[in-house]
């Protein structure tokens, strides 16, 4: 064998490693191809954040709230003002806006700035400390109106963006996902709030009362509070919670609640117990606690059972459930069907009137 020979030959060896050793070609192909496909997904996360912004903007207002203070250092019992402020936005083209409680509660006098920078007295029509909602109007007609969603459809992990002014930066916007369903926080009034949504979303003094909103554009809750010592904690109220409200405070001015002392937030119930008892609804309201000495305490209701009708209406959750017991008389006894286990039982009760 001459030399010319030898060096023809190819071993397997020699063909392995060029085989597990592309040609650097390729690794830049490669990369070329993840970088590509990164910048997709990023395109994609930044034109639904872009795309949401510039649909709910436009309905974003700031909030400024002035507010007497009868206690004044050096000179008890004379009235000064304080100021305060918070976000909002327009749920109704003829100027009414929906922000929290916490903002306007007790204010001598709200000025509203829109998106355009136009500002304008607005008056407070009803007020619900309970929930740590308000109602505000502006006698401006054909406002842009935001687009309210169905906070009962959304998923844990879905993307959310909350927009409003912190710190009296306008228009500020943040996104996150949605962290946790069905929580409840305390009010400032001490009642608790049941399924309250919780996201990272970031939110600041000033954010309250903003819009969260979906990938949309609809508004799913109302910005309300954050931990401040924690990172990524913060809280909206559900916006179908934020619908009945405003429909009462719009009717009546107040909250009318009957009070039966549970503490619930929505579940779902299994398919097998829905065809079973021929349910109407395929989720209910899972009481969490029962407040001792409670009307549902005297009525039988424990802690796990799982409410599905009041007074002959289905229950699909704490919305409804809230609902309905803003409905019922107080002092009147009431049918409460729940699910205990798999065992379908029905419980008499009778409401107090909520302090």
């Amino acid at each position: 064998m001459n030399l010319e020979e030898v060096g023809s030959v190819s071993s397997p060896l020699s063909s392995n490693l060029a085989s597990a050793n592309p040609e650097p070609n390729a690794w830049r192909d490669e990369s070329l191809r993840g970088s590509a496909s990164d910048d997709l997904l990023l395109d994609s996360y930044s034109r639904a954040v872009t795309a949401a912004v510039d649909r709910v903007t436009p309905s974003v207002v700031n909030i400024e709230v002035h507010q007497a203070v009868h206690q004044s250092a050096g000179r008890p019992g004379e009235p000064h003002e304080r100021r305060g402020g918070g976000s909002g936005f327009v749920f109704t083209p003829d100027g009414l806006i929906l922000t929290n409680s916490h903002v306007v509660h007790d204010a001598k006098r709200i000025e509203v700035t829109l998106a355009d920078g136009r500002r304008m007295p607005a008056t407070a029509i009803g007020d619900d400390p309970a929930s740590d909602l308000a109602v505000v109007r502006v006698d401006e007609p054909g406002l842009t109106a935001a687009a309210l969603g169905d906070s009962q459809q959304l998923r844990v992990g879905q993307l959310v963006v909350a927009i409003g002014n912190p710190y009296g930066f306008q228009s500020t916007v943040t996104a996150g996902v949605v962290s946790a369903l069905g929580r409840s926080l305390r009010s400032y009034s001490g009642r608790l709030i049941d399924d309250v949504i919780q996201t990272d979303a970031a939110l600041n003094p000033g954010n309250s009362g903003g819009p969260l909103v979906d990938s949309a554009g609809r508004v799913v809750g109302v910005n309300t509070a954050t931990i401040l010592p924690a990172q990524g904690i913060c809280f909206a109220i559900g916006i179908n919670t934020a619908k009945f409200v405003a429909s009462r405070l719009l009717r009546d001015g107040r909250i009318r609640r009957s009070y039966i002392g549970v503490s619930a937030q929505t579940v779902p119930v299994h398919r097998r117990v829905v065809r079973f008892y021929d349910l109407a609804k395929e989720s209910g309201a899972l009481v969490l606690s029962v407040e001792e000495n409670s009307p549902a305490k005297r009525g039988g209701l424990r802690d796990g059972d799982i409410i599905i009708v009041l007074e002959s209406k289905p229950v699909a959750g704490v919305d409804d459930l809230h609902r309905l017991l803003a409905d019922t008389r107080s002092g009147a006894s009431c049918s409460i069907t729940v699910l205990r286990h798999t065992e379908k039982l029905e419980l008499k009760i009778v409401p107090e009137e909520a302090k």
